[in-house]
């Protein structure tokens, strides 16, 4: 990372934490759903972005992580072993889902995911017993950190940005160890990995779980955020939302699920003063973005910033050949 990443990181940083302080409850409502929903991207940035597995079932991960917090809460369990046990269930369950992706790939399994999603949304609205269907699970407490509450606005979006700089710092280093650089390479050249002796069908597995536990632990914090959840709220459109953080911010870049949550949550609120109007204005500029940069913002950002070589530079390997030719 250059200077000027070291810096907007650094601004970034001081801004997160002073923001709290000078907004409104519902201003950090609106932070504190950024902070949750990057998790969930910084997930689904693994699977797609970096091992190159197509997935859009992350918004059912992050609905049966709410879904296992609302639950275990409800019945008496203290927050933090529910939430461990909402990140190993969507690990388990997304291992599973990996298994499609040794057999299929690209738009196919994207259909095998999208069957996935729609699946657990079915079973979140029709088994009741379970999940109280349509009518939803309404009160998840907030938890105590060494005796301190976080039912405060300001206190639950601290500790959410606290377990996001930790999910986050692990998946940075994970993305440099062996791990990472093997997600990379699976994402290149599948074949050419296999043929390096790389174990194709672990990593695969390995990029779903790890993808989707960060989707689970995201829906862990989104229960307690929003205070009630149904069924909806995890329906495609969560996972469609998910896919266009991750794109639009950069796919394939550690913070793009950043600046993609950033702008998938923010610009829809900024853009209801044109009321009626807003979401095909979001939806233009959406794809404006997306026709004349395809990378995301940050691969806009690299382009505008990218130092440019020199015309003699660029023309000396030309004149070099053609004398050696000579």
């Amino acid at each position: 990372m250059n200077r000027f990443g070291l810096l907007t990181v650094a601004v970034a940083a001081v801004a997160a934490i002073v923001l709290p302080f000078l907004l409104k409850p519902f201003g950090i409502y609106l932070i504190s759903m950024w902070v949750v929903l990057t998790i969930a991207a910084i997930g689904l940035n693994l699977t797609l972005g970096y091992a190159g597995q197509v997935s859009m079932a992350q918004g059912a991960f992050v609905g049966i992580g709410a879904y296992a917090v609302a639950l275990l809460t409800a019945a008496g369990w203290p927050f933090f072993p529910a939430f461990v046990i909402a990140g190993l269930l969507c690990f388990a369950i997304g291992w599973l889902l990996g298994y499609p992706a040794l057999r299929v790939q690209h738009h196919y399994l994207a259909f095998v995911t999208l069957a996935f999603n729609t699946l657990v949304f079915l079973v979140l609205r029709n088994e009741e017993w379970l999940t109280n269907g349509t009518y939803g699970i309404a009160g998840t407490e907030r938890p105590h950190l060494f005796g301190l509450s976080t039912d405060g606005a300001r206190a639950f979006y601290f500790f959410c940005l606290g377990m996001l700089v930790l999910l986050a710092a692990a998946t940075w280093w994970m993305l440099r160890s062996p791990w990472g650089r093997a997600f990379v390479a699976l994402r290149e050249n599948p074949i050419r990995a296999l043929s390096l002796g790389l174990d194709t069908r672990r990593y695969t597995l390995m990029a779903f779980a790890l993808g989707s536990t960060l989707g689970g632990l995201a829906g862990g914090l989104y229960a307690p955020l929003v205070q009630f959840i149904e069924p909806n709220s995890f329906s495609l459109n969560m996972s469609f939302n998910l896919l266009l953080m991750v794109i639009v911010g950069g796919s394939g870049r550690f913070f793009g699920p950043f600046v993609g949550a950033l702008i998938a949550v923010l610009l829809p609120e900024w853009m209801r003063i044109a009321e009626g109007y807003y979401l095909i204005i979001y939806a233009m500029l959406v794809m404006i973005l997306m026709v004349f940069c395809p990378t995301g913002v940050l691969g806009l950002v690299e382009k505008l910033f990218k130092p440019k070589k020199p015309p003699a530079a660029a023309a000396a390997p030309t004149l070099k050949a053609e004398a050696t030719s000579r």
